[in-house]
């Protein structure tokens, strides 16, 4: 019950706001009813607490949109809203830890990545890019990529090969194909170098190129 984590929340001086976001979503997701949520929060959970650092509030103001775009490749609806604001409630919990990380935009990003994965269906132990992909795949150009990578990148195979790339190679591929960023605006949201975006999207490429059967012309042919 919320009573207890709140208690102790208090006695470690933990910002209780983002733990009750944290509280709430988790007994949600257990099962239980909306109505035992607020019987067991009462007005524990509307006590008034101190916002989020400033640091906090300027880097969400800057990435926010880019982390709702890809966890739409992931999620839909109010799934996709939990997991971007369950990852702001983690961040804001860490905060500390976060500001001593070499990268805070590094430290944010693995947040939002695992809470968007762990959210996600699975197959063979991978992420499953939902609906979505599509939508977004169709709404944004493939700036500078050859005819056969737009392509494939509307095809449902290749959404299942992009599912299968080392962890930042996917993370830049969505971003990259699915979602339209520049390479200067993955390795921002990022927190990585220029350099290993364009080499995780590389590498990726070729993984691609290997796995994905290209699409057969219209005179039904294969190129």
């Amino acid at each position: 019950r919320w009573e207890v984590i709140h208690r102790l929340a208090e006695e470690l001086n933990i910002p209780t706001w983002p733990l009750y976001r944290l509280w709430k979503q988790a007994a949600m997701d257990a099962g239980k009813s909306r109505d035992w949520v607020d019987r067991s929060s009462g007005v524990l959970a509307l006590t008034t607490q101190p916002g989020p650092p400033i640091e906090h509030g300027a880097l969400r103001s800057m990435v926010e949109d880019g982390y709702r775009r890809y966890a739409g490749v992931f999620l839909t609806g109010t799934v996709l809203d939990a997991a971007v604001e369950d990852t702001f409630a983690i961040l804001w919990l860490s905060f500390d830890d976060a500001l001593a990380s070499p990268d805070i935009r590094r430290y944010a990003w693995n947040i939002l990545s695992a809470t968007v994965k762990a959210k996600a269906d699975h197959r063979d132990q991978r992420p499953v890019l939902a609906d979505a992909a599509f939508d977004t795949a169709a709404l944004h150009a493939l700036d500078s990529l050859d005819h056969q990578a737009a392509q494939l990148a509307e095809s449902l195979e290749t959404f299942a090969a992009i599912s299968k790339l080392p962890l930042t190679q996917l993370d830049v591929m969505v971003l990259r194909r699915l979602c339209g960023f520049t390479t200067e605006k993955v390795s921002d949201l990022l927190g990585i170098p220029l350099a290993l975006v364009r080499s995780s999207e590389r590498h990726a490429d070729r993984f691609l190129a290997d796995t994905v059967e290209p699409p057969a012309h219209p005179g039904g042919t294969t190129s």
